[in-house]
């Protein structure tokens, strides 16, 4: 167990190492100040953004990327609050975050310091915990022990903050180690499972975030291919298998209501994403990282522990099974389909540029190892329906929680993690708002990222269903035309404006030839719906 000398920040720095932790996303405030100087001199990287939201959610996709703790450094009052909504999304999502924040002195509270505010009564509802640190000596030690809570399945993110006058001369004990394994699955659940796979005629596998986060790539697919089951992905779970993989499917979920007799859903909650956890008249188990995660308003199956041991569980049955061959066959003839139907698709040539298109043109200049980040609503969704993905941790979406804002700094990380992967993020016009000075950001650190805006002048998501549903809409539409390259330029990038179909792949590829973050302005077809089945509520 290292002695640390210094201060509270030094302590901090230092228990953040233990986790292998080496970047610290932040925007300058004097109340954290001492954490920058406990850093200093260290391998801790501090990248600053020009909002704190951008920070949060930089931190989130670290831990994304990494599968170890991100951390945020965020000023006291403004600053924690700036954060709530990239916290939130890393609740939903699963995700380690660790916020630190400052907080006006203790000796004054209730004085009226600058940017007085109580922060843990807010952050304590959407954090697994949350607290200040009160003694300098143990500061490393809260600080170790939070980041185990962060990294403990089932993940998610952990606020601490630190009285301004906490920094004085202190050292301090940090202990050693990083985060402890999860629990280890029920065998007897598992030996259940693995018969009820083995039993079935047509059994699916539907596989979501939590199995990446446990690691569980090679292990998924040891289970697949042993029962012969079927996989369909959404969130971190896409990539698990690479798109190419004989048991990996993208575009006939809607078969597993009509035809599959059992779905296995694993390391996802049974939400609107996977139909509140019902598949017509298949039977439904659940396979999940914790407790915490059984699902409460259905009455299903459930396995609880650690997602790679399970699967090695169920990759090693011994019994005897049904050959799903017959199925599996059904649905590769389905999803060759709807690939021989998408193709005209993604060739539109209509003289209002579809989305589509626009996604034909970007699988056609996508590295296997290219990170894909998706911020936004109608524009995005199709990024859902059309990008291939074949590496673990490559997509990034912003999750169950649905949080507008997080692209750039997902961007921000995702190219500070991997300076040498192509990173494009894809953003609607209506997102495109909430983050793009953090532009600035990624000029500064020189993080060369694409940008592909589908700039229909509209919010989408919103003013079909309310012409849907009303006959009429109302605050849904942009200003049209709106020349976002122009902004990126503005801020020391590069883009163009597109308008034509037969400019966006010579327009990606400029892009991505560029060594700089650079936007492409793709004017879409306002008219254009995308055709959603799901029940959001």
């Amino acid at each position: 167990m290292p002695h640390i000398e210094g201060h509270a920040g030094h302590q901090t720095i230092a228990a953040l190492g233990q986790f292998g932790i080496d970047v610290m996303f932040t925007l300058n405030g004097g109340h954290i100040w001492p954490l920058y100087d406990g850093a200093r001199g260290t391998e801790m990287k501090i990248v600053d953004t020009r909002h704190e939201q951008s920070a949060a959610f930089a931190a989130e996709a670290y831990a994304k990327l990494t599968r170890r703790p991100g951390v945020a450094a965020l000023t006291a009052g403004p600053g924690v609050t700036n954060g709530i909504s990239a916290v939130t999304s890393a609740l939903f999502n699963g995700s380690p975050l660790v916020v630190l924040g400052g907080r006006a002195p203790a000796a004054r509270w209730g004085a009226g310091s600058l940017q007085e505010f109580d922060h843990v009564p807010v952050l304590a509802p959407i954090t697994k915990h949350a607290a200040t640190v009160t003694d300098p000596a143990t500061a490393g030690a809260a600080v170790h022990a939070a980041i185990g809570v962060a990294a403990m399945p089932h993940r998610g993110p952990v606020f601490l903050d630190f009285p301004l006058d906490l920094f004085g001369p202190a050292s301090g004990d940090v202990p050693d180690g990083g985060a402890a394994p999860g629990d280890a699955p029920d065998p007897d659940a598992v030996a259940r499972l693995a018969a009820m796979i083995a039993g079935a005629e047509r059994p699916a596998f539907l596989v979501g975030s939590d199995t990446y986060w446990d690691g569980a790539w090679d292990e998924l697919a040891a289970a697949a291919e042993a029962l012969g089951v079927p996989c369909f992905f959404n969130g971190l779970g896409r990539g698990m298998l690479p798109a190419t993989h004989p048991l990996a499917f993208l575009r006939t979920r809607g078969l597993l209501k009509q035809r599959a007799d059992l779905v296995v859903v694993i390391g996802t909650p049974l939400d609107f994403r996977v139909g509140f956890g019902r598949f017509g008249e298949a039977q439904v188990a659940h396979v999940v990282d914790a407790a915490s995660r059984t699902a409460g308003h259905v009455d299903v199956p459930t396995v609880v522990g650690d997602i790679a041991a399970t699967l090695r569980g169920l990759a090693d049955h011994v019994g005897s099974r049904v050959d799903h061959g017959d199925w599996i066959a059904e649905l590769r003839a389905a999803e060759d389909a709807e690939v021989a139907a998408e193709a005209p698709l993604l060739a539109a040539d209509s003289d209002a540029i579809k989305p589509t298109r626009v996604y034909g043109e970007l699988r056609k200049a996508l590295d296997p190892d290219a990170i894909v980040i998706c911020d936004g609503g109608d524009f995005v969704s199709y990024a859902g329906k059309y990008v291939e993905v074949h590496q673990p941790g490559t997509w990034l979406d912003t999750g169950p929680y649905g949080c507008l804002g997080n692209g750039m700094g997902y961007a921000i990380a995702a190219r500070t993690v991997h300076p040498d992967r192509q990173v494009v993020v894809m953003l609607g016009d209506g997102a495109a708002g909430f983050s793009l000075m953090d532009v600035d950001s990624l000029v500064r650190h020189r993080l060369p990222v694409v940008m592909i805006v589908g700039n229909n002048g509209i919010w989408g998501l919103e003013k079909h269903p309310m012409q849907f549903i009303y006959g009429w809409d109302v605050a849904c539409d942009l200003q049209p035309d709106t020349r976002y390259d122009e902004v990126v330029k503005a801020l020391g990038g590069g883009g163009e404006t597109v308008t034509r179909p037969d400019e966006i792949g010579p327009a990606l590829r400029r892009a991505f030839d560029s060594g700089v973050p650079y936007l492409v302005n793709i004017m879409t077809d306002p008219s254009d719906v995308y055709p959603r089945t799901s029940n959001l509520a």
